[in-house]
């Protein structure tokens, strides 16, 4: 019989052209001579949950930026603040004679895509990652502290890292004063909109006209302090060296610092677009040109007043610094055997570490054993080198707690290998895409079931962990640490430094450091036993 069994299995593994790869099949009568009864099974294995407050984070250079003030019921306040520096479109350039300011206007985009088209050719937009819809106050500041790029405490080349406490290590700190140079832009009551932007022009008969049309954007007209600001650094500097290349420039303009407060409400936030062509600061200027004459008796120069622009782009270092108010304290809970709850919050919030079969469980010879090493040996004939039993599906699923309000849940979780700070092996090989993120990796990162009859709310996250128990079987993988956390882009994995005295080497996603949302969900010690994690593993073997 065990040879029969053996044949099959070598036949499976050829047809997934995997070498000692386990296969899933369904439990069947294998027709042939030798035929074989499989039937499919399930067995649960525990785990421990341990929440963690994260240190600061890298917050320079992420791939998206946050802005605005969002707040939890559990969690509190979280702000995010942006600094960022800049660099013009051309250098040295020409604003020409009798240079006039018209307007100064930063535009930052949103994410959105356009969802319907009218006959007049306006674009409705659904955007992408705004949270809240109460409003904020957001200030703009001419920034005055210096982003270096190097880091001249470490090896030379190093880059100067950035942290969302507003540090550049644990000793060096952002000078605030600094931030807040002079005030360019205040705005009491912003709330983000989906609406298009229409720009307009007045023809040469005075008539308004639409002259573009922008996806929706951050997108002010700011003032000019003294009434001169713009004038006295841009235009009366043209043949001066600060505007002649990157490193002087970014020592004389050293971008802008975007400041937000709270109003009244739950707040607003926005995922910004900086990597957009049309995140930018624009001058809107009139000057006088010049036409030569052709040289004729009868011919004359020619003055002529036009209308430029003078494009400053975010290049460099951008920096979010974030900012937790009344948030939840961890410390004086026991989690030596774990916690009835797992929080999670985005940010520099709140992971939960995952030790995998942590419990003991009995063998079939009623001795109780630790449960990862009945694990390997419940599939896994080390003396024969040869699968016992075929895992046909493995996952975890962690139930919302419904006893503490939360009317915005994260659609996903994000599970990794703490220790090596890795998405895991299930991550990669799961190809589910679609035209969104938030859709992506939905066999092995399942999103937040919710509950139709019930305002919505969240019921449960489901992560299928199957290759993952197969690596710990057949490739003999340590039973590494893990952890969940909240995540804003399933498909932002990228990893950015954690400010930490103790280690070096932990890191965190950029879609967990860029998700302002938490939830807390049931904990291995949960007072409803049946929505405590399990680890569900659904087997298929020889009915012999």
């Amino acid at each position: 019989m065990k040879l029969n069994f053996i044949k099959i299995l070598v036949f499976t593994f050829v047809f997934s052209s995997c070498e000692k790869e386990f296969s899933s099949f369904d439990s069947e009568v294998i027709n042939s001579e030798n035929a074989i009864n499989f039937s499919t099974n399930s067995i649960e294995y525990s785990l421990t949950n341990r929440s963690e407050m994260v240190n600061p984070v890298q917050s320079n250079n992420l791939p998206s930026f946050l802005l605005g003030s969002y707040y939890h019921p559990q969690f509190g306040t979280f702000r995010s603040n942006f600094v960022g520096q800049m660099v013009p479109a051309e250098y040295n350039h020409d604003f020409g004679d009798n240079v006039v300011l018209d307007s100064v206007v930063l535009t930052i985009p949103y994410y959105s895509r356009g969802i319907d088209t009218s006959e007049e050719g306006d674009i409705t937009y659904e955007t992408d990652s705004i949270y809240g819809n109460s409003p904020i106050k957001i200030s703009v500041y001419k920034n005055n502290f210096f982003l270096r790029t190097f880091d001249p405490f470490s090896d030379f080349g190093t880059n100067q890292k950035y942290f969302s406490n507003g540090s550049l290590s644990s000793s060096e700190f952002i000078d605030p004063n600094q931030l807040e140079g002079e005030l360019l832009f205040e705005i009491d009551n912003f709330i983000p909109s989906s609406d298009q932007i229409n720009l307009t022009q007045i023809d040469t008969s005075g008539n308004t006209f639409i002259s573009q049309k922008l996806a929706p954007a951050l997108r002010f007209k700011l003032d000019n302090p003294n009434g001169n600001f713009w004038e006295v650094n841009f235009f009366e500097n043209e043949q001066d060296q600060v505007l002649t290349n990157e490193p002087n420039f970014k020592n004389f303009f050293r971008g802008l610092y975007i400041k937000v407060e709270d109003i009244a409400g739950d707040g607003s936030m926005m995922l910004l677009n900086l990597a957009s062509s049309n995140s930018k600061l624009t001058i809107h200027y009139t000057s006088d040109n010049t036409t030569i004459g052709d040289g004729d008796t009868d011919s004359t120069d020619e003055i002529e007043t036009n209308q430029h622009e003078y494009v400053i782009n975010f290049s460099g270092n951008l920096v979010n610094i974030f900012e937790n108010q009344d948030f939840i304290d961890l410390t004086p809970i026991d989690q030596s055997q774990g916690n009835e709850d797992i929080f999670l919050k985005g940010g520099e919030g709140i992971i939960s570490t995952l030790d995998l079969f942590s419990g003991t469980i009995l063998n079939d010879l009623g001795e109780e054993v630790n449960e990862f090493e009945h694990f390997k040996e419940f599939f896994y004939d080390d003396i024969s080198d040869q699968p016992k039993r075929i895992i046909n599906e493995a996952f975890i699923e962690f139930y919302v707690n419904q006893n503490f309000p939360n009317n915005d849940e994260p659609e996903r979780i994000y599970i990794y290998n703490y220790e090596q700070n890795s998405a895991l092996i299930d991550y990669f090989l799961d190809q589910s895409v679609s035209s969104t993120t938030i859709n992506a990796k939905i066999n092995h990162l399942v999103p937040l079931v919710r509950d139709s009859l019930s305002d919505n709310r969240g019921i449960k996250y489901k992560i299928r962990i199957t290759e993952h128990l197969n690596n710990l079987i057949l490739r003999d993988s340590t039973n590494a640490e893990l952890a969940i956390g909240v995540i804003s882009d399933i498909a932002s994995v990228q990893n950015f430094k954690i400010l930490d005295n103790q280690s070096e080497d932990k890191s965190m996603a950029s879609g967990i450091i860029l998700s302002p949302k938490g939830t807390i969900l049931h904990g291995n010690l949960s007072l409803e036993v049946e929505k405590r994690p399990k680890i569900k593993v659904y087997y298929t073997e020889p009915e012999d």
